[in-house]
C-alpha cells in the first residue's frame, strides 16, 4: 500500500509554520520536528527557520519565558523541573537563566507551602515514614528543590 504525502511549497510550509508559532510559542526543536513531519529538505527549514525567526515568529527567549511561567502558574512545577523540561528543548544555559528570573521568589516560596500542605492532606498513609516519603516524591518529581522538601517535611511531619 503506497502512503500519500501531502508536499508543501517553501511558501505554504512558512505560511503553516506561522500559524503554527502565532497559536503558541514554541521552541526552535518543535518548528524543526514539525517540518521534518511536513517531509521538507534541509535546506528549505533552514531556510523556513531563518524566515521565522527574523519575523519573529519564533523567539527562544520569549518561549523559555513563558513556558517558565506558564508551567509554574498552572502546573506549580518547580525551578529543576522547568530547568529540566527547557534543556530537553534544546534550551540555551542563558535563556533557561533569563526565563526563571519571571519566578518571584515570594510566589515561588508560597506555593511551595500551600502545593506541600494541599498534597499532606491528600495523603491517606497513617505510617509517618511512608507519609514523608510520599509527600517528599510528589515535590520532587514536580522539580522543587530537596533542601526545600526535606525542611518542609521535618516541619509538616516530625518525628515523634
Amino acid at each position: 500500500m503506497t502512503q500519500l504525502y501531502k508536499s508543501y511549497s517553501v511558501t505554504e510550509a512558512t505560511k503553516k509554520l506561522e500559524s503554527y508559532c502565532v497559536y503558541q510559542d514554541r521552541c526552535h526543536k518543535e518548528v524543526i520536528t514539525k517540518l521534518r513531519e511536513m517531509r521538507m529538505i534541509p535546506e528549505a527549514i533552514d531556510q523556513i527557520m531563518g524566515q521565522l525567526i527574523q519575523n519573529n515568529y519564533l523567539n527562544e527567549e520569549r518561549f523559555a519565558k513563558s513556558f517558565a511561567r506558564g508551567k509554574f502558574n498552572i502546573k506549580k512545577w518547580g525551578r529543576n523541573r522547568i530547568v529540566n523540561e527547557l534543556k530537553q528543548r534544546d534550551i540555551s544555559k542563558f535563556n533557561i537563566k533569563i526565563a526563571l528570573e519571571e519566578i518571584d521568589n515570594g510566589e515561588y516560596y508560597k506555593t511551595f507551602n500551600a502545593l506541600a500542605k494541599k498534597r499532606l492532606t491528600e495523603i491517606k498513609e497513617k505510617d509517618v515514614q511512608k507519609r514523608r516519603k510520599k509527600l517528599a516524591d510528589y515535590l520532587f518529581y514536580r522539580g522543587w528543590e530537596s533542601n526545600m522538601v526535606y525542611e518542609k517535611i521535618g516541619e509538616l511531619i516530625p518525628f515523634k
